[in-house]
Protein backbone atom coordinates (compact mmCIF):
# COMPACT_ATOMS: atom_id res chain seq x y z
CA UNK A 1 0.00 0.00 0.00
CA UNK A 2 1.33 3.47 -0.65
CA UNK A 3 2.00 6.39 1.90
CA UNK A 4 -0.45 8.96 2.21
CA UNK A 5 1.32 12.56 1.60
CA UNK A 6 0.81 12.80 5.49
CA UNK A 7 2.72 9.56 6.22
CA UNK A 8 5.99 10.42 4.03
CA UNK A 9 5.84 14.19 5.99
CA UNK A 10 5.92 12.44 9.03
CA UNK A 11 8.62 10.36 8.10
CA UNK A 12 10.84 12.37 6.34
CA UNK A 13 10.49 11.75 2.84
CA UNK A 14 9.46 13.83 -0.10
CA UNK A 15 6.06 14.94 0.08
CA UNK A 16 3.60 17.42 -1.56
CA UNK A 17 2.07 19.80 1.26
CA UNK A 18 -0.76 20.57 -1.32
CA UNK A 19 -2.57 17.33 -0.41
CA UNK A 20 -6.23 17.31 0.07
CA UNK A 21 -5.54 16.01 3.35
CA UNK A 22 -2.72 18.08 4.66
CA UNK A 23 -4.76 21.25 3.23
CA UNK A 24 -8.24 20.29 4.92
CA UNK A 25 -5.67 19.82 8.51
CA UNK A 26 -3.73 23.31 7.75
CA UNK A 27 -7.35 24.90 7.65
CA UNK A 28 -8.67 23.62 10.78
CA UNK A 29 -5.25 24.94 12.34
CA UNK A 30 -6.13 28.52 10.61
CA UNK A 31 -9.69 28.38 11.88
CA UNK A 32 -8.60 27.47 15.37
CA UNK A 33 -5.86 29.85 15.30
CA UNK A 34 -8.02 32.82 14.31
CA UNK A 35 -9.97 32.22 17.34
CA UNK A 36 -6.93 32.22 19.82
CA UNK A 37 -5.33 34.94 18.53
CA UNK A 38 -8.02 37.23 18.86
CA UNK A 39 -8.80 36.35 22.48
CA UNK A 40 -7.50 38.65 25.64
CA UNK A 41 -5.79 37.90 28.45
CA UNK A 42 -8.72 37.45 30.53
CA UNK A 43 -9.98 34.24 28.28
CA UNK A 44 -7.76 32.07 29.67
CA UNK A 45 -9.86 28.81 29.95
CA UNK A 46 -10.73 29.72 26.11
CA UNK A 47 -7.33 29.43 25.62
CA UNK A 48 -6.78 26.44 27.06
CA UNK A 49 -9.75 25.21 25.03
CA UNK A 50 -8.66 26.25 21.70
CA UNK A 51 -4.62 24.83 22.56
CA UNK A 52 -6.50 21.10 23.31
CA UNK A 53 -8.22 20.89 20.28
CA UNK A 54 -4.68 22.17 18.77
CA UNK A 55 -1.93 20.56 20.02
CA UNK A 56 -1.89 16.69 19.79
CA UNK A 57 -1.26 17.01 23.72
CA UNK A 58 -0.40 19.70 25.94
CA UNK A 59 0.53 19.53 30.11
CA UNK A 60 -0.84 21.16 32.94
CA UNK A 61 -0.25 25.24 33.14
CA UNK A 62 0.45 26.20 29.89
CA UNK A 63 0.55 29.50 28.39
CA UNK A 64 1.37 31.07 24.99
CA UNK A 65 1.11 35.08 24.10
CA UNK A 66 -1.13 35.82 20.94
CA UNK A 67 0.02 36.24 18.20
CA UNK A 68 0.95 32.39 17.77
CA UNK A 69 1.05 30.75 14.61
CA UNK A 70 1.60 26.36 13.30
CA UNK A 71 1.06 24.73 10.10
CA UNK A 72 -1.17 21.95 11.40
CA UNK A 73 -0.81 21.84 15.82
CA UNK A 74 -1.91 18.05 15.52
CA UNK A 75 2.01 17.65 15.75
CA UNK A 76 3.04 19.50 18.94
CA UNK A 77 3.53 17.66 22.06
CA UNK A 78 4.23 19.50 25.31
CA UNK A 79 4.91 19.08 28.97
CA UNK A 80 3.82 20.59 31.77
CA UNK A 81 4.54 24.34 32.99
CA UNK A 82 5.38 25.59 29.22
CA UNK A 83 4.97 29.61 28.76
CA UNK A 84 5.29 30.41 25.13
CA UNK A 85 5.64 34.49 24.64
CA UNK A 86 4.60 36.60 21.97
CA UNK A 87 5.36 35.63 18.12
CA UNK A 88 6.34 32.30 18.22
CA UNK A 89 5.72 30.28 15.03
CA UNK A 90 6.11 26.93 15.05
CA UNK A 91 6.13 24.94 11.27
CA UNK A 92 5.14 21.72 12.71
CA UNK A 93 4.96 19.21 9.37
CA UNK A 94 7.08 17.11 11.86
CA UNK A 95 6.41 16.30 15.39
CA UNK A 96 7.69 19.01 17.89
CA UNK A 97 8.17 17.44 21.64
CA UNK A 98 7.99 20.47 23.98
CA UNK A 99 9.58 19.27 27.88
CA UNK A 100 8.20 20.44 30.94
CA UNK A 101 9.51 23.80 32.36
CA UNK A 102 10.20 25.10 29.24
CA UNK A 103 10.12 29.31 28.62
CA UNK A 104 10.23 30.02 24.69
CA UNK A 105 10.88 33.98 24.67
CA UNK A 106 9.43 36.11 21.71
CA UNK A 107 9.80 35.87 18.34
CA UNK A 108 10.87 31.83 18.48
CA UNK A 109 10.67 30.15 15.49
CA UNK A 110 10.94 26.32 15.24
CA UNK A 111 10.77 25.15 12.17
CA UNK A 112 10.50 21.17 11.05
CA UNK A 113 10.10 22.20 7.46
CA UNK A 114 12.80 22.53 4.56
CA UNK A 115 12.85 22.27 1.22
CA UNK A 116 15.63 20.51 -0.74
CA UNK A 117 18.83 21.95 -1.75
CA UNK A 118 18.99 20.59 -4.99
CA UNK A 119 17.29 22.75 -7.43
CA UNK A 120 15.27 20.17 -9.71
CA UNK A 121 14.15 18.18 -6.86
CA UNK A 122 12.57 21.55 -5.10
CA UNK A 123 10.94 22.42 -8.74
CA UNK A 124 9.06 20.00 -8.16
CA UNK A 125 7.49 21.52 -5.19
CA UNK A 126 7.68 18.48 -2.82
CA UNK A 127 9.33 19.51 0.54
CA UNK A 128 10.95 17.57 3.93
CA UNK A 129 10.07 17.65 7.64
CA UNK A 130 12.52 16.70 10.38
CA UNK A 131 11.55 16.22 14.27
CA UNK A 132 12.47 18.44 16.82
CA UNK A 133 12.98 17.82 20.63
CA UNK A 134 13.13 19.96 23.02
CA UNK A 135 13.84 18.88 26.47
CA UNK A 136 13.06 19.39 29.91
CA UNK A 137 14.37 23.10 32.24
CA UNK A 138 14.76 24.57 28.78
CA UNK A 139 15.04 28.61 28.46
CA UNK A 140 15.18 29.72 24.27
CA UNK A 141 15.74 33.38 24.24
CA UNK A 142 13.80 36.01 21.84
CA UNK A 143 14.11 35.69 18.19
CA UNK A 144 16.23 32.06 17.97
CA UNK A 145 15.42 29.72 14.89
CA UNK A 146 15.89 25.87 15.89
CA UNK A 147 15.94 24.38 12.64
CA UNK A 148 14.76 21.22 11.39
CA UNK A 149 16.24 17.81 13.34
CA UNK A 150 17.46 19.32 16.06
CA UNK A 151 17.53 18.79 19.30
CA UNK A 152 18.14 20.71 22.56
CA UNK A 153 18.52 18.44 25.80
CA UNK A 154 17.53 19.06 29.49
CA UNK A 155 18.78 22.18 31.39
CA UNK A 156 20.36 24.58 28.36
CA UNK A 157 19.96 27.72 27.49
CA UNK A 158 19.45 29.00 24.10
CA UNK A 159 20.95 32.69 24.01
CA UNK A 160 19.07 35.49 22.07
CA UNK A 161 19.27 35.66 17.92
CA UNK A 162 20.78 32.03 17.87
CA UNK A 163 20.36 30.18 15.08
CA UNK A 164 20.22 26.08 16.32
CA UNK A 165 21.45 24.33 12.89
CA UNK A 166 22.82 20.95 15.25
CA UNK A 167 22.17 19.51 18.24
CA UNK A 168 22.56 21.35 21.56
CA UNK A 169 23.81 18.91 24.80
CA UNK A 170 22.04 19.08 28.18
CA UNK A 171 23.04 21.32 30.84
CA UNK A 172 24.80 23.83 28.63
CA UNK A 173 24.43 27.56 28.01
CA UNK A 174 24.57 28.19 23.83
CA UNK A 175 24.38 31.08 21.67
CA UNK A 176 25.27 32.48 17.83
CA UNK A 177 25.18 31.71 14.17
CA UNK A 178 25.40 28.74 14.34
CA UNK A 179 24.68 28.56 17.64
CA UNK A 180 27.46 26.70 19.76
CA UNK A 181 28.46 25.89 23.44
CA UNK A 182 29.33 28.69 25.53
CA UNK A 183 29.44 27.03 28.52
CA UNK A 184 28.85 23.73 30.30
CA UNK A 185 27.19 24.22 33.47
CA UNK A 186 28.02 21.21 35.40
CA UNK A 187 31.30 22.25 35.00
CA UNK A 188 31.01 25.80 34.56
CA UNK A 189 33.55 25.86 32.68
CA UNK A 190 33.43 28.91 29.97
CA UNK A 191 33.97 27.10 26.25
Amino acid sequence: MEKTEKQKMLTGELYSSEDSELTTESQRASRLLRMYNSTTAEQQQQRQQILQGLFAEIGAKIKIVPPFHCDYGSNIYTGNNLYVNYGCVILDCHTVHIGENVLIAPYVQIYTAYHPTDPETRLTGRELAAPIRIGHNVWIGGGAIICPGVTIGDNTSIGAGSVVVTDIPKNVVAAGNPCRIIRHLSENIVV
